[in-house]
Parts: C-alpha cells; sequence; structure tokens
C-alpha cells in the first residue's frame, strides 16, 4: 500500500508493479538497480524494486517517506542505490544515519563496496563514502601523548612486584600500539576490544575538545573523520549524532538536504536518549575537583553547593517530579548554577590558550551550569523531571535496592520529540524514513505522531508498505499460550516447564527473548539441569561470539534480554523456535513512559494505548522478526504471556506481528516443533 497525505487531504493511491517505473526520478535508479543485482548473482526481488522507486522518486521531487520494508525485502540495497544515484547530481553529501554500529559497519564494510564494485565504469562507481561518529569513538592523540591530566594514571601504568601491569593497564598499552598503526583511530576497528574505563584514557568529548588550539589538531582522527565526510558524496552515521547535529545547533555533520534513516522505529527514543540530560551532586563534585585541580580558581563555592544539593535529595523517592523541582531541590539547583557560572567567568583562556586540564574543567562547568539552568527553566508542558537512586552490592547479600539516602541523580528529558523533530530535522531538508517495523494494524500514523509528522502544519509526506518476500502463514506458527496464568514478577514455574516443553519438541534451535537479565538465567538453568543441550546465556561471553556460536550449532539455545529482540540475524534452521516470555511493556516504574502516558490522557487519548502498547507492538514485532530470515526458514514464534490473548489489546499487538498462521493449542504447536526437529541433521 502507498499513501500521500499533507496536513489536510490524506489520499491512498496504490500502485502495480509496471507502474513503479513512471515515477519520477525511477528509471534510471531501477536500471541501476538491475544491474547490482545481476551483477551480484542476486534475485529480482518486488518490494526491493518498489522501494527503490519510491526513494528516487523522494529525491527527486524533495518529498518525505516513510517506507516499511519487511525482512528479506534487501531495503538497504533499496535507498543505497538510489542515494548513490542522486548524490552525483548534489553539492552536498547525502546523509544515511542507522540506530546501531552493526547496520553502520554492514553498510560501510559490505553493501557499499559489493554495491559501487557492481556499477562498473559508470559515474556511480565513483562515489566517496565515509562513516562519521562521535568525537569520543576516536583515539584524541594529543590525550595519548599526555596532553590531557589523567585521573589514574598512576594506576594505569603502576608495575607490581612480579613485573606484570593490570588489565587496565595492558588495555591502555595495547591501545598505544593499535594508534601507531590505525589509519582511523576508530574505536570499532580495535579487535579485541578494550572497556569503557580503557577507551576514557585516549578518547574526548567533545566538549572537552581544544579544537584549533589544540596542538595536535593536524593528526587528529576525529578531525580527519569529519574532513573526509565533508569530501564524501554520502556520509554513514547514526541516530544520536544526527540529534545533535539537528537540535543542538553543533555542526558535527557536513551541511546536508538530504537524510536517509535506517532502523527508523528507533528514531524517536535514539533522539529522546540524544537530548536527556542527567545532573547529580557526584557531578557537580567531580566538576569541582577539576576545577581545583586544572585551574587557579576558587572551588569553594561549587563544593559547597554539590553538598547542599545532596543534601536537598535526601528522602526524594525516585520517581516522577510531576509539579517541576520542589523548592528545596530549585534552591540548591540555583548554588549549583550559580557557582558553575561564576566558575567558567573566572576560568576564560584567551583564544590561544592550549591548557587541556583547563578546558577539560571548563568542559564540565560548562554541563553543570546548563544542565541546572535546563532544569530550573523546565516546563513541565514540554519536559518531565524525575530521581534516580542506583543500590549497592553488599558482600554476603548480593544486589541491595536502592533506598531514599543512596545516590541520587536528576534527569530532563522532553515529554515528545516530535516537535523538535519537524524543526530540526524534517523542515529544511528531504527525509527518507525505513524499517522492517513502522505500522501497527497497517497504519504509519503512530510512527508518523512521533516523528512530528502529524497535526497542524505538518508536511506532506508520503507512506509504502513494499511488503516482504516470505510466505509468513506458510514459514511459521504464532503459538499464544492463553492457558498460563498472568504474568507476576520474574518468570513462572509454569512459564519455565512451557519453555521446556517447546524447546524439547524442537531439540533446541531457541532463540528465548526475555523482559529481565534473571529471567533469561532462571530460564537457563532450568533447561540445563533437563537436558544436555548447548543452552548459551546473554553475558556469559561477548554478543557477537554467542551468536556465531548459536548460528553454527543448529541444536543450541541462546536466552537473552533486549539487544537480543532486535539484534540477532540467524537464517537457516538454527533458528526455529523464538520464544518471549510476557509483552514487553515499558516497566509501571519508568517516569518518561508514565508522563508521556499522562499526557496523552490529559489530551483526551488513551494513555496505556498510545504509549505503553504501542511501545510493546514495535518491539514484539522486531522480536518475531527474528525466526524467518529468509524464504527457506520454517518455525514457531511463541508468546507466553496469556494477556496476549486474553485482553482486549492483545488483538491490536497480534495485527503489529508477521501474519504467521496463529494457534492457542500447545498440543499442535508441540507438533509442528517435532515434525520440524525430525528434518534436521544435528550439527
Amino acid at each position: 500500500m502507498s499513501g500521500l497525505r499533507d496536513a489536510d487531504s490524506p489520499v491512498r493511491t496504490p500502485l502495480t508493479g509496471n507502474e513503479i517505473e513512471t515515477l519520477p526520478g525511477a528509471a534510471d535508479v531501477l536500471d541501476l538497480l538491475d544491474t547490482v543485482v545481476e551483477a551480484s548473482g542476486g534475485q529480482r526481488r518486488d518490494g526491493q524494486r518498489l522501494m527503490a522507486a519510491h526513494v528516487a522518486q523522494s529525491l527527486e521531487l524533495d518529498r518525505h517517506l516513510l517506507v516499511q520494508a519487511g525482512t528479506g525485502t534487501g531495503k538497504s540495497l533499496a535507498y543505497l542505490v538510489p542515494a548513490v544515484h542522486f548524490a552525483q547530481q548534489s553539492d552536498k553529501p547525502i546523509i544515511v544515519a542507522t540506530a546501531t554500529l552493526a547496520l553502520q559497519s554492514q553498510i560501510v564494510n559490505r553493501d557499499i563496496p559489493r554495491l559501487l564494485e557492481s556499477f562498473g565504469d559508470t559515474p556511480e562507481a565513483e562515489t566517496q563514502v565515509a562513516i562519521l561518529k562521535g568525537r569520543n569513538n576516536y583515539v584524541c592523540v594529543n590525550k595519548l601523548e599526555g596532553g590531557y591530566p589523567e585521573d589514574e594514571q598512576d594506576a594505569l601504568f603502576s608495575v607490581d612486584p612480579g613485573g606484570t601491569t593490570g588489565r587496565l593497564g595492558e588495555e591502555v598499552m595495547r591501545l598505544r600500539a593499535w594508534a601507531e598503526t590505525t589509519d582511523t583511530g576508530d574505536r570499532d576497528e580495535l579487535i579485541p576490544g578494550v572497556s569503557d574505563k580503557a577507551w576514557r584514557q585516549v578518547s574526548v568529548s567533545s566538549a572537552e575538545c581544544l579544537g584549533r588550539k589544540c596542538p595536535l589538531s593536524e593528526s587528529c582522527f576525529a578531525e580527519m573523520a569529519k574532513t573526509r565526510a565533508n569530501e564524501s558524496d554520502i556520509v554513514i552515521t547514526n541516530h544520536a549524532l544526527l540529534a545533535i547535529n539537528s537540535f543542538e545547533g553543533i555542526g558535527v555533520l557536513p551541511e546536508h538536504d538530504t537524510v536517509i534513516i535506517d532502523e527508523a522505529h528507533e528514531l524517536a527514543d535514539r533522539v529522546t536518549g540524544a537530548v536527556t540530560g542527567l545532573l547529580s551532586p557526584v557531578m557537580v563534585q567531580a566538576a569541582a575537583r577539576s576545577l581545583k585541580k586544572n585551574t587557579k580558581a576558587e572551588s569553594a563555592p561549587l563544593e559547597t553547593a554539590a553538598r547542599n544539593l545532596e543534601t536537598a535529595l535526601l528522602g526524594v523517592p525516585a520517581e516522577l517530579l510531576p509539579r517541576g523541582l520542589p523548592e528545596r531541590i530549585a534552591h540548591a539547583m540555583s548554588q549549583v548554577m550559580d557557582a558553575a557560572r561564576t566558575a567558567l567567568s573566572e576560568t576564560k583562556s584567551d583564544a590561544k590558550d592550549s591548557d587541556a586540564g583547563r578546558q577539560l574543567a571548563r568542559a564540565r562547568l560548562t554541563e553543570v551550569m546548563e544542565l541546572s539552568e535546563r532544569m530550573l527553566n523546565a516546563d513541565e508542558k514540554y519536559e518531565v523531571i524525575w530521581v534516580s537512586r542506583v543500590g549497592s552490592w553488599e558482600p554476603g547479600r548480593g544486589y541491595v535496592a536502592a533506598s531514599d539516602t543512596d545516590p541520587a541523580t536528576l534527569h530532563v528529558a522532553p515529554l515528545s520529540v516530535a516537535g523538535r523533530l519537524r524543526e530540526g530535522l524534517f523542515e529544511d531538508r528531504t527525509v527518507v524514513l525505513t524499517s522492517a517495523t513502522l505500522t501497527v494494524g497497517e497504519s504509519f500514523d503512530s510512527v508518523a505522531g512521533a516523528l512530528g509528522l502529524q497535526g497542524a502544519g505538518a508536511p506532506r509526506w508520503e507512506a509504502v508498505d513494499v511488503g516482504s518476500p516470505f510466505d509468513y502463514p506458510k514459514q511459521g506458527v504464532l503459538y499464544l499460550a492463553s492457558d498460563l496464568p498472568k504474568p507476576g514478577r520474574g518468570v513462572s514455574e509454569e512459564q519455565l516447564e512451557r519453555v521446556l516443553e517447546l524447546i524439547q519438541a524442537s531439540r533446541g534451535g531457541a532463540l528465548g527473548l526475555f523482559s529481565s537479565k534473571r529471567g533469561a538465567e532462571l530460564a537457563a538453568e532450568y533447561v540445563r539441569k533437563r537436558t544436555d543441550l548447548n543452552i548459551l546465556v546473554q553475558g556469559e561471553s561477548s554478543l557477537r561470539a554467542l551468536v556465531k556460536e548459536f548460528a553454527e550449532d543448529t541444536d543450541s539455545c541462546l536466552f537473552g534480554t533486549m539487544s537480543l529482540w532486535q539484534g540477532v540475524d540467524v537464517p537457516g534452521d538454527a533458528c526455529r523456535l523464538v520464544m518471549m516470555d510476557r509483552i514487553p511493556f515499558p516497566r509501571p516504574d519508568d517516569p518518561l513512559s508514565a508522563a508521556r502516558s499522562r499526557s496523552v490522557a490529559q489530551a483526551g487519548g488513551n494513555g496505556f494505548m498510545a504509549v505503553s502498547a504501542y511501545h510493546a507492538a514495535i518491539r514484539m514485532a522486531q522480536g518475531a522478526g527474528r525466526l524467518v530470515r529468509s524464504v527457506n526458514d520454517r518455525g514457531v514464534v511463541a508468546v507466553l504471556d496469556s494477556r496476549i490473548a486474553t485482553q482486549r489489546y492483545g488483538s491490536y499487538l497480534v495485527k503489529a506481528l508477521p501474519p504467521f498462521w496463529t494457534t492457542q493449542n500447545k498440543d499442535q504447536t508441540v507438533g509442528a516443533l517435532q515434525r520440524l526437529a525430525a528434518t534436521i541433521e544435528p550439527s
């Protein structure tokens, strides 16, 4: 289905396969796509051609486009071919933004090289492509050479009497050796990787960077990446950097008129994360220490303000603050803001000052001052503030839940990013957004509303669902375990028994998607005691290693949490059963979801359906999408949460899932798994 919409007159215009070549800009792009597919030995896919034609039309007419492209469509190629073609006609680069590093890597290291090679002697073959990430993803040469003060330098490079260094020191020494040979300084090219703590010793944030005042700016990896991006036709980046560029007024990306956003179902959440601010007494204390260590300015006022903020937060529950900051917190926050502003004034430097310590101190002060000011001026119609606390790990007791006296952090976030997206992203650019999951019940309205494309003044946009090449009713079964008790806290004994029954029927090949790490661990322990199957659990090894072993051992099972709901691509017999322990609603105590639900309800809408049910529907669709990754895949998606069959919202959730053959009969499901298992040779 496809449709064109503006604020006043929604229109639906179905297209046939033959008509797509008549779309503006589509003919040349489809010829290029056919050339690429033939050169790579692939097969012509109608959905891929339909998507490429619509992307071409969008770029030709400067019109926003939402494309739902089911698994197996080949959507990366369907937007990269038009992007490469239209980049030849543009004097500015086209930005391609993804949510995950994995997809960025796939595009840069696999898709683009194959694509350009297949173009032969055409102008498109000369397309220049660059990848650009946040500054802290690159080694800082100045910091590596000792240009920044090291808080933990003594601990890093101390040598024990036996002559060995600690793990952290070993990681940094390996980083130093790698930095001598790397051409990019990009953290993701370091294999095996290092801990975040080690990486912080060789990287800086954009605020901490000296910029043009840096004595080693000519050899700066981040600046070289930015230069490559400015000289390229296509720039691959991430949602967070796109958000910072669009909303913060910081030109971290080259000037551009066109943006293609993959994994667009994640965009609103990623943007929210990028513009959410966190402030704690610990942060203020760190800023005061940095001020004292690296400058001659007086730090006592900021130290006092930090203590006063800590006192003001004592006894405040970890929850949403429904009417902004209470008076005592606001008073303490004002002291923090004033002290930070004064310290910034006292540490001003001239344009030639290259004191990295001073820059580090000023970066921390600026962050504290700006966050304090934002929280003090937050309008509850547009932003919400909440308190969080982290518990502790105690010997003999394990994890102890946080109390009202544990260290607190204040958070501030927008109720909605729709307005900011409309103004900062859609207003002056052409934007194409795509994902396998953009609709619920065949409607784009929910995602369009979250992105700022609904309501008065919304820009014109087209939406198209190009379908999937898979025959879902024949390739998969959706099992709704309606007989199980309603989920409580954790995984129930009945759910564990059902997990075991299904896994025994399938003889492994199961991906278990759990709502908590503890749930995954309990299920793994339960199954391990009762079978000889290889049970892999997220956290017991790197995610990459676990997925590799799961893919290679067709009788193994992999249990994990949210990153597995979206990040596993294992076609073939190795994944023939996908289990979800519960509907992934936001946590009941999640402050931002609660505030957004309340806001929708106050406006006369259904807050639960608009926020919680929509959140769950998109994630369940992503989870169910792990099952069928090729035309030959077969299997079962089992939802072990009876509410999907017994509650009114259940049908809404089911409509978001691929159209599998659906049953609530356990025996039918077990039988299907047994028959499937009988056709699979053990690995």
